[in-house]
């Protein structure tokens, strides 16, 4: 039996501590009595009753919660269908283009990104009238901009490592390109679907950059929020909302990796069950 080297054990348990303690100790100091963040002050957990009765945190809350919903359904959309270009169609007049535009937001600074996307909605704006200033639908579709090309590599790379036979047998039977899409494409390559979901929600409700540049006055985000009240000090109340947060995060991880079990132990058994009748035949 193969042992473990005394040294990766320890470097393994030095990474974990470094990543983990500091959000170990941001959970445990969001049931602190004292107002002071960093003063002890005995077990309370008052500090989440007025985090939700804060308006104006439940408010950023609720928005940037629709963001992030109708940026990652929007950027998965694109984002698949990108990446099914990139993976299928082979080379094509301007591919080198359209990879380079798709893959640009990954390497683009956010201040940049932001930038760009405020002058051409106020451009927009001021040739058609739309958008008629900033908001939601504007930090949405900045949002998709960048998200997109996250998704558009997953799938890409998950395109990549499957058998295109089983696409071609399905052809040969009698299957049109559209069924084949939807009956076996699309059920294999769902995992990579649900971490691009997950991914462009995740990176949407983060942002602070883009959303910062191409926000209206009647949407604030909540990164924004929180980024207002650490610069007058930071609240007991903060540290709440990030328990919260990493709370939902570390649900939607578990709930994630399941149905991504799930779905591949189907696969797997609708595989093996397709080679038996074949081999019956």
């Amino acid at each position: 039996m193969r042992t473990r080297s005394p040294f990766l054990i320890a470097c393994m348990a030095f990474g974990f501590a470094f990543l983990y303690i500091p959000i170990l100790l941001l959970v445990i100091y969001s049931f602190n009595e004292s107002r002071l963040v960093t003063v002890w002050g005995g077990f309370s957990a008052k500090w989440y009753g007025e985090l939700f009765a804060d308006d104006q945190i439940l408010g950023a809350a609720k928005t940037s919660l629709l963001i992030g919903t109708w940026t990652a359904t929007i950027a998965t959309a694109l984002g698949t269908i990108a990446g099914l270009a990139l993976a299928r169609f082979g080379r094509f007049k301007g591919r080198t283009l359209f990879s380079g535009m798709i893959t640009a937001p990954l390497v683009m600074p956010e201040v940049i990104t932001g930038l760009s996307l405020l002058l051409l909605f106020v451009a927009l704006e001021d040739l058609i009238g739309w958008p008629a200033g900033r908001g939601v639908s504007t930090i949405t579709i900045a949002h998709v901009t960048f998200t997109m090309a996250y998704v558009a590599i997953i799938i890409q790379s998950r395109l990549g490592q499957m058998d295109e036979s089983v696409e071609e047998a399905a052809m040969d039977l009698g299957a049109r390109p559209v069924k084949v899409f939807f009956v076996i494409t699309l059920p294999i390559i769902a995992p990579a679907l649900v971490s691009g979901w997950l991914l462009s929600f995740t990176l949407s409700l983060d942002d602070l950059v883009i959303a910062s540049f191409t926000s209206g006055p009647d949407s604030t985000t909540l990164p924004m929020v929180v980024f207002s009240s650490v610069r007058l000090g930071v609240s007991p109340k903060i540290n709440a909302l990030a328990t919260l947060l990493v709370g939902a995060a570390a649900l939607c991880i578990v709930s994630a990796a399941i149905i991504m079990r799930r779905i591949e132990r189907e696969r797997e058994r609708a595989t093996t069950k397709a080679l038996a009748e074949q081999e019956q035949m």
